[in-house]
């Protein structure tokens, strides 16, 4: 059954800056589509230098208005801001996969996500920002550690995850008594104007706590983070983009939590549990189309594990079905924009030339009805050497190449020292021995066992390590480093 879209055309996007929806006065749009269909649905303009200051200024003055509210009544406010997404899920998860691509069953799941954050974000209200203390730390003198909030933040979300990046960082501000500056990639605004619809809905809020501006890039980000009021900025995206940010933050001394590229792997020996593998590898590889942080291209089978694992891989990516997402018949959307399905057929086409071989071709998939989506099938490359460009960088896409290795130890050098990045490792195996050696070995930041993407539970943070993060705090539960700084006060009264 094909849901009904909530939307056809959302027409020009507007900004949402101090408590209100603005048309930009901006002489620049561009046309956002669905994926799907290759329709524009939406156009989206670069914020104007006086909406930038316009944003930078309602939030500042929020700030100073949020910070103080009581935490009891901070906390009534940010439950009900989890009650506002709860309530409109369904509708964010259908606007997702209209302006993204994903099937609905994975914005549904994205949209829990948010939730979960939210809900951690709520816990730290009245647990970690509570501080500590010591009483007669010497001699009539006692000792107490405050938490205060920062100020303003800009938070760029990316163009894969609008949704769970925003709640990878906005409701842990929140809660921290910060002020944001959203702003969203501009592939995929559509899902972010719908977060800051479900947020406005919400009573508490002074206006300009909360601030959508559009366009993203380099001029834009930096003019809001050029500003003395914004103390900082979380970011996923590019490694690339994000090494910039980072070095622009270091110049303003201004703090950072940059999420960037990956290039992840999924290890299986021998006395792997074959009967679910073929379930863990194909949400690893092809989940979201591929397009995700923690998503897999290198799957590196040690042994006897080779033929079997294949096959049974091979048999399951070859019986997915490709198609519009609100489909939810569907296994396989669409990727999100030209340019990425052109990047990753050359991926797959360096590969082919580094001498791998097509097992599965995905290149010239036809979806009936969708002649003109962005559609790109499953597509499993054999023969992989782990020297090859297509084994150390990622392809954020439908790919899965397929490796061999000689044992463990071999493997554990391969993901430690082929590559720079630090995002996630797997590995399938009933041995805890061989388990115990990957968790302390892997230079990864988020390690899996016996599944095929090691995503965190929302009040633990995404521990990327190496190129894939840099910065004072990792998103999530840990942001709240990010958001607030720590005072002593030593007190003596005798």
């Amino acid at each position: 059954m094909i849901l009904p879209e909530v939307k056809r055309d959302y027409g020009k996007l507007k900004l949402y800056i101090n408590g209100k929806w603005i048309e930009s006065k901006s002489t620049t749009y561009h046309p956002v589509t669905n994926p799907a269909k290759g329709e524009v649905i939406a156009e989206v303009p670069e914020t104007t230098k006086d909406e930038i200051d316009m944003a930078v200024d309602a939030a500042q003055s929020a700030f100073e208005k949020w910070k103080n509210v009581s935490v009891r009544d901070r906390a009534r406010i940010m439950w009900n801001l989890r009650e506002a997404f709860d309530r409109n899920a369904e509708e964010i998860a259908k606007v997702l996969t209209q302006d993204h691509g994903r099937t609905i069953g994975e914005s549904r799941g994205s949209v829990r996500r948010t939730i979960e954050n939210i809900e951690s974000a709520c816990s730290t209200i009245l647990t970690i920002t509570k501080g500590e203390h010591i009483h007669q730390l010497a001699t009539g003198i006692d000792e107490s550690l405050v938490w205060e909030p920062v100020g303003v933040f800009l938070i760029i979300t990316p163009i894969n995850i609008p949704v769970h990046a925003w709640s990878s960082f906005v409701p842990y501000a929140l809660a921290s008594g910060c002020s944001v500056i959203v702003s969203p990639s501009p592939g995929t605004p559509v899902a972010s104007e719908m977060v800051f619809k479900t947020m406005e809905q919400v009573e508490g809020f002074p206006p300009g706590v909360f601030n959508l501006i559009h366009g993203g890039g380099a001029k834009i980000n930096n003019a809001i983070l050029s500003r003395p009021e914004v103390k900082g900025v979380g970011f996923i995206g590019s490694s690339s983009v994000g090494k910039q940010i980072y070095k622009f933050c270091g110049e303003l001394g201004k703090r950072a939590s940059i999420n960037g590229n990956g290039k992840n792997h999924i290890v299986i020996m021998p006395d792997a549990d074959l009967s679910r593998v073929a379930e863990y590898l194909m949400r690893g590889c092809f989940g979201m189309t591929g397009q995700r942080c923690l998503g897999t291209d290198n799957v590196i089978l040690i042994g006897d594990a080779y033929k079997k694992v294949k096959d049974l891989f091979l048999e399951a990516a070859s019986k997915m079905k490709v198609g519009y997402g609100l489909d939810d018949t569907i296994d396989l959307g669409p990727m999100t924009i030209p340019a990425a399905r052109e990047k990753v057929i050359n991926f797959i086409e360096t590969g082919i030339k580094e001498g791998a071989k097509v097992l599965l071709d995905g290149r010239n998939i036809k979806v009936d009805g969708y002649p003109n989506g962005y559609y790109l099938g499953p597509t499993i490359l054999d023969d992989v050497h782990i020297d090859m460009h297509i084994a150390k960088e990622e392809s954020f896409g439908p790919v899965a190449n397929l490796i061999r290795a000689d044992n463990l130890d071999q493997v554990i050098e391969w993901i430690n020292t082929k590559t720079n990045y630090g995002h996630s490792a797997c590995l399938l195996t009933s041995n805890g021995k061989n388990a115990r050696k990957f968790i302390i070995e892997v230079n990864a930041g988020n390690i899996g066992i016996n599944l095929g993407i090691p995503q965190p539970y929302a009040f633990f943070p995404l521990g990327s390590k190496r190129d894939s993060f840099y910065g004072i705090a990792h998103s999530r539960m840990d942001s709240i480093r990010l958001f607030m700084d720590q005072k002593t006060v030593t007190y003596r009264w005798v």
